[in-house]
């Protein structure tokens, strides 16, 4: 972790020569980017208001998925670069980005055929009822572009009675199912750390900073508030790019420009504690189409809790995004309509979130319609602004490095540069060598050799893959389980020590899965602020007020009282 109190001599560092390559925004996107420009060993400096992975980035289905509904308004490209940088995740990320066969259920054999084949030929726009030939007509195209690697087998048919075998409350309007497979991705904000550390070992020079935020510019300096400080730097930058996401059209406010960019919907996702449903599923995600076309989905995170999804509601605050009560009973509403015996209840929900997606502007009625693709926009310098700006719209998970190669080959010879070579092949943070036949396994034993019990070995490296060794080590040092959590205090002073963390609010979200697990209270954080106090210098009433933002933030934002 780089201590807040060396900031400013790291940037001084890159105020040295021309000046370092400023991104906006660290969300996934500009993670990418920065991990994509470090590799061509371009200094960069990355700045986010708040934490890394924060915002849209983790507020996502955790899926990384070869986007099967973008064939449907005819997005091609679009579909064979989600299927290579899925198939790539799968091997580079190996710890962290799962196989995932899913289900897909249709009510028709031939319904939608000639709507499906108008969209298809991009002649209506707007989505529609597809019955189980249309689906199989499009995942033929689906596991054509995802030859080449033998990773995922291709798709199945089967009849509603097999279909009901398989996932037995499975509604009996049910005509045909369809399974393929894709990926969930289990820890996205830890991911996205990766990226970070990955970069910067490539390139020591670069620098990436959460909680700091673009306030203003002035004769061509950009000022950079640090919101835990309050501490104020500037930094005269080659080039500015903004992978701000849904906040894109703000940051380019503070930069003096008025822009109309954005236009981005919302996305709710329950997470509820049903093991029944977790039996029932096995293992399966159930991937639906509502009857306003919308496209639903819920799956197990583990053995006790199920993920549901999702909304999309024209939205346009994303630091407003919560899960409202209307999006709750449409989510069990419709869930219900697939699965009519599950009962759901308000009772079982554990967890909440919601995020705004950094969709382009768009007159289209229907939010379904919009594309899930991304797009630059080029702003040359001129006597106000003394350097380029480049914008991003758009961008998602699963296409992130893609995005990002894209825009720095649109950078590259901005700064008279070409490129050095590609990260496509390149293993992220604990992905080293575990896409291996076995890999999980022998790692598991090797730390269960070095005194660690079977299960809490198994869960280091599920957390952290070949990076298990270095949390195994802290969590001897102290192997005392936190309250209410299933990670160790050592564990914790680690992630503490190492991830950049600045806010108590920063490990509960982000550098751990707790809320998800479920079970936090109050004497839990306290003994968090505690242990995260004890590495950042916290006194007890920092540590106090800590502990009261995150139950706010938990309570307002995700529907979770800790008490």
């Amino acid at each position: 972790m780089q201590p807040r109190k060396t900031i400013s001599a790291r940037l001084d560092a890159l105020r040295e020569g021309d000046g370092p390559v400023l991104i906006i925004g660290g969300g996934i996107n500009g993670i990418g980017l920065y991990r994509e420009l470090a590799h061509q060993g371009i200094a960069c400096l990355l700045v986010e208001k708040g934490d890394f992975a924060s915002g849209t980035s983790a507020a996502s289905s955790r899926l990384i998925h070869g986007g099967l509904r973008y064939l449907e308004t005819g997005e091609f490209a679009l579909v064979r670069e989600s299927v290579i940088e899925r198939n790539a995740l799968l091997k580079n990320a190996a710890h962290l980005v799962r196989p995932l066969p899913v289900l897909v259920p249709a009510y028709s054999l031939f319904g939608g055929l000639l709507s499906a084949g108008l969209r298809f030929l991009k002649l209506k726009k707007d989505p529609g009822p597809k019955g189980i030939v249309p689906v199989k007509i499009g995942l033929t195209f689906f596991d054509r572009f995802g030859r080449g690697n033998g990773r995922m087998p291709g798709h199945r048919l089967y009849s509603a009675r097999a279909g009901r075998r398989l996932v037995p409350g499975l509604s009996p309007k049910v005509r045909a199912v369809a399974e393929y497979y894709d990926t969930r991705l289990v820890h996205p904000e830890w991911l996205a750390l990766e990226v970070i550390a990955d970069a910067e070992a490539e390139c020591p020079a670069s620098l990436a900073l959460n909680h700091v935020e673009v306030t203003g510019v002035t004769g061509g300096q950009i000022t950079l508030t640090d919101r835990l400080s309050d501490a104020r730097h500037s930094i005269r930058p080659r080039l500015v790019v903004n992978c701000s996401g849904v906040w894109v059209d703000r940051v380019n406010a503070a930069l003096g420009l008025d822009t109309a960019y954005m236009g981005g919907t919302l996305g709710s996702h329950l997470i509820l504690r049903r093991p029944d449903l977790v039996q029932g599923l096995g293992g399966r995600m159930l991937y639906f189409e509502t009857a306003d076309y919308r496209a639903c989905l819920i799956y197990a995170i583990d053995a006790d809790h199920i993920l549901m999804g999702t909304t999309d509601i024209r939205a346009s605050d994303p630091d407003q995004a919560r899960c409202s009560d209307d999006e709750i009973d449409y989510i069990f509403r419709v869930t219900a309509e697939v699965l009519p015996g599950a009962n759901f209840r308000r009772a079982d929900i554990s967890y909440t979130y919601a995020g705004i997606r950094p969709l382009p502007a768009s007159g289209s009625a229907v939010t379904g319609a919009i594309s899930r693709d991304h797009s630059f926009h080029h702003l040359p310098r001129d006597q106000g602004r003394p350097f380029d700006l480049m914008v991003l719209v758009g961008g998602k998970w699963t296409t992130y490095r893609a995005c990002a190669e894209q825009l720095a080959d649109r950078i590259l010879p901005l700064l008279g540069l070409r490129r050095a070579g590609s990260t496509l092949e390149l293993p992220i943070g604990g992905g080293r060598g575990m896409d291996l036949p076995g890999a999980a396994a022998r790692l598991v034993q090797e730390l269960t050799g070095q005194g660690l019990a079977p299960g809490l070995a198994a869960r280091l490296v599920d957390r952290y893959g070949s990076r298990a060794n270095e949390a195994a080590a802290a969590v001897q040092r102290d192997a005392a389980m936190v309250a209410g959590t299933q990670y160790t205090r050592g564990e914790i002073r680690w992630l503490a020590e190492t991830s950049r963390m600045g806010r108590l609010e920063d490990m509960v979200l982000r550098r751990t899965r707790m809320p998800f697990d479920g079970g936090m209270t109050r004497e839990t954080l306290a003994e968090l602020a505690g242990i995260c106090g004890a590495v950042l210098g916290w006194d007890a009433a920092h540590q106090s007020s800590e502990v009261e933002a995150v139950g706010q933030v938990l309570r307002q934002r995700h529907r979770t009282e800790i008490d």
